[in-house]
C-alpha cells in the first residue's frame, strides 16, 4: 500500500515527542499542531504541504529505483528532520551503504 499524506500525517502525530537523530547525529523532537510540525531545533515550522512535497519526492525517487542517500534528496525545507523521521516510519528505506559504495566505486 502506497503511503498517502493523510496516513503519513497520522503517523507523524503518533510519533511526536520521540527522539530522532539528524544525519549528523543531532537529537531532536517534534510536535504536531494543526497542519504544522514544530521541531525543537528550529524556529520555523514544517507545514503539511512541505511534508507532502517531501513524500512525493521520495516516492518518485523510489519509483525510479534511485536510493535516497541523504536529506538533500528530498529537496525541501526541513529535509534534515524529515529524512530520519521518514526512515523510522518506513517511508524510505535506510540506505544500503555497501551497495552505494559499489555503484559509485567508493573503496
Amino acid at each position: 500500500m502506497e503511503m498517502t499524506v493523510e496516513r503519513l500525517w497520522q503517523l507523524l502525530e503518533a510519533h511526536q515527542g520521540e527522539t530522532f537523530y539528524t544525519a549528523k547525529g543531532l537529537p531532536f523532537h517534534y510536535t504536531v499542531r494543526g497542519g504544522e510540525l514544530f521541531v525543537d531545533r528550529r524556529a520555523k515550522s514544517i507545514t503539511v504541504s512541505t511534508v507532502a512535497s517531501a513524500l512525493q519526492a521520495a516516492q518518485q525517487l523510489l519509483a525510479q529505483g534511485l536510493p535516497i542517500t541523504g536529506p538533500k534528496k528530498l529537496g525541501c525545507y526541513g529535509a534534515s528532520y524529515l529524512y530520519p523521521v521518514f526512515q523510522r516510519l518506513g517511508v524510505i528505506p535506510a540506505p544500503d551503504w555497501e551497495q552505494i559504495k559499489l555503484k559509485e566505486n567508493i573503496p
